[in-house]
């Protein structure tokens, strides 16, 4: 169908129960009377590029196509408070849609990262006209974006606000002194140059995951919904582990047989801003053979069960994965897999395992008697983000972590070369037993692939806040001094260490800016502009075993 015979209308206004109205741009066949609706609810513009080449996709391929604003963005009414209305509002809008004359009855929902939680909000309500969701690089709530294990995502959130407040009069991003805004203290002041609405000072606030949090999460809902969806995310988006905590939570606790039977799950070597691409990113080319068709993905899903054509979706395994390193697709029949083996791997040093050239050593055999690892955090000289799971920064992904493991403040533990390939895939966590100078710090931990001749890529990476380390609800501040034990959870991956490379963890206290700095007093984090050195004292012995547990996949 060509795109002459669309049939768009701009000024599509929807009413809320408060009365409120929300625009969106409608496309639709104009051969026809009914369709199925494919639904994104956004706040990032209906005009934005890649939904209108997908709207004009999916109408092509049979689908009326609504694309509506967020309440208080663009053309819609009302005042926009991020998240807190998009469970009513989505159901509203999809309530209304239903009852259309040129709406068949069959409602699919789309979008990726914000309009990917807009979809599973209103999912809880249960709309009967709603029978496919697809969310990609979502959240199962925003505590979980915001802030990992407590530490608020720094450059992720700051961007997210100035995203917020945009319109198209503002000025462009490259136009903000982006180091200086993350580099400010008290960090709640930042708001200052970027946005301030009352939410975002809220969400700076509230450290740990209270009612704040808790009343627009998932966390608790999965038991209310009955629609299938299918989520998709990469191994290297900021949302990747919120993605696994939502098909888990929906695979485990919907309502109904075919929501827990017929979700599926789609995982690639991508970034949050280049889901299903194959372009090289950072220091690896995972090959063409990465590249997925995303709308093509979300037709066969809405084909199957919006019109009943038997695509074969549904006869495909659950789970479908990218290993990289051997940068194949693999179907699995379920997360985490079943014939893992969970395989600790500990740290050992004779003391000076400070940075690449230090004696830090991986094994699989526990450490017996041996001397602390220590080092001295900083904030004033953080850690710099190198690669991993940001949003924004512009080395995200997989990178050469060599420039920080030359640092002095960062411990590096590595196995030698592996004599056979060997499969890492599941969730990665790090016990660590430590003592520190400060009542409250950070430790981080990243996952490594050193490649023959010394590259070392990042797979994964993790952080932890000590007041965090019992509850994310109850924070409570550490006694200097004392030995704790942290579980820091680095998210999931699926990577082949090809024999020759080594595993390699990486420890330290900051990763900057991705993360905001601790500033190691003890105080509300964001409210204060007080810094203090943190002097860390990393324990591996008999008694304190401080390990990497890796989820191997036998071959």
């Amino acid at each position: 169908m060509p795109n002459q015979d669309i049939r768009l209308q701009l000024d599509l206004k929807i009413p809320m129960r408060d009365g409120v109205r929300l625009y969106g741009a409608l496309y639709r066949p104009t051969a026809g009377d009914k369709f199925p609706v494919l639904l994104i609810r956004s706040p990032y513009s209906t005009q934005h590029p890649r939904y209108v080449d997908w709207a004009v996709r999916f109408a092509q391929s049979g689908y009326a196509v609504v694309m509506q604003d967020s309440r208080g963005r663009y053309d819609s009414e009302g005042l926009w408070r991020p998240y807190i209305d998009e469970t009513n509002d989505g159901y509203d809008t999809q309530q209304w849609l239903g009852a259309q004359p040129w709406c068949d009855g069959n409602i699919g929902t789309f979008g990726v990262s914000y309009p990917g939680f807009t979809q599973i909000l209103p999912a809880a309500l249960r709309s009967p006209y709603v029978k496919a969701l697809v969310p990609i690089a979502n959240q199962e709530d925003n505590y979980g974006h915001m802030r990992y294990n407590g530490v608020l995502q720094l450059q992720n959130a700051m961007n997210f606000i100035w995203l917020g407040n945009r319109t198209n009069q503002n000025a462009p991003r490259d136009l903000i002194d982006w180091e200086e805004v993350y580099r400010r203290l008290p960090l709640i002041s930042a708001l200052d140059s970027i946005g301030d609405r009352p939410f975002y000072r809220e969400a700076i606030r509230h450290n740990a995951f209270d009612d704040f949090w808790k009343s627009y999460s998932m966390k608790y809902r999965y038991a209310e919904v009955e629609t299938p969806a299918y989520f998709i995310t990469g191994w290297y988006d900021n949302l990747v582990h919120e993605g696994f905590k939502c098909f888990n939570g929906w695979t485990t606790h919907a309502r109904t047989e075919e929501a827990r039977e017929r979700t599926k799950l789609l995982v690639g070597p991508w970034t949050h801003s280049a889901i299903g691409s194959a372009e090289p990113f950072g220091d690896i080319d995972f090959g063409s053979n990465a590249a997925i068709d995303i709308p093509d993905a979300h037709l066969r899903w809405y084909d199957q069960r919006l019109k009943g054509i038997d695509t074969g979706i549904d006869d495909e395994p659950p789970v479908r994965i990218f290993v990289m390193g051997e940068n194949v697709w693999r179907d699995e029949h379920e997360w985490p897999l079943a014939r893992t083996r969970y395989t600790k791997f500990y740290l050992h040093s004779g003391g000076r395992a400070n940075s690449l050239h230090g004696d830090g050593e991986l094994t699989v055999q526990p450490p017996q008697d041996e001397p602390t690892d220590s080092f001295t955090y900083d904030p004033e000289n953080p850690v710099p983000t190198v690669g991993g799971q940001s949003m924004f920064i512009d080395n995200t992904g997989p990178q050469d972590r060599r420039s920080v493991e030359r640092r002095d403040d960062v411990l590096v533990y590595s196995t030698p070369p592996l004599t056979e390939d060997l499969e890492v895939t599941g969730q990665i966590e790090l016990t660590l037993y430590a003592a520190s100078s400060a009542p409250d710090t950070d430790f981080t931990a990243t996952l490594v692939d050193v490649h023959p001749g010394g590259k070392a890529i990042n797979i994964c990476e993790g952080i932890l806040r000590a007041r965090f380390r019992n509850s994310y609800e109850e924070p409570t501040l550490i006694e200097p001094e004392t030995i704790c034990a942290y579980k820091v959870i680095l998210w999931e991956t699926s990577n082949l260490f090809k024999a020759g490379h080594q595993i390699r963890v990486e420890v330290s206290s900051s990763n900057f800016p991705r993360f905001d700095r601790n500033q190691n007093t003890g105080s509300t984090p964001g409210l204060d502009a007080e810094i203090e050195l943190a002097h860390q004292t990393i324990c591996h012995n008999a008694q304190y075993p401080s390990h990497i547990t890796l989820p191997v996949i036998p071959r």
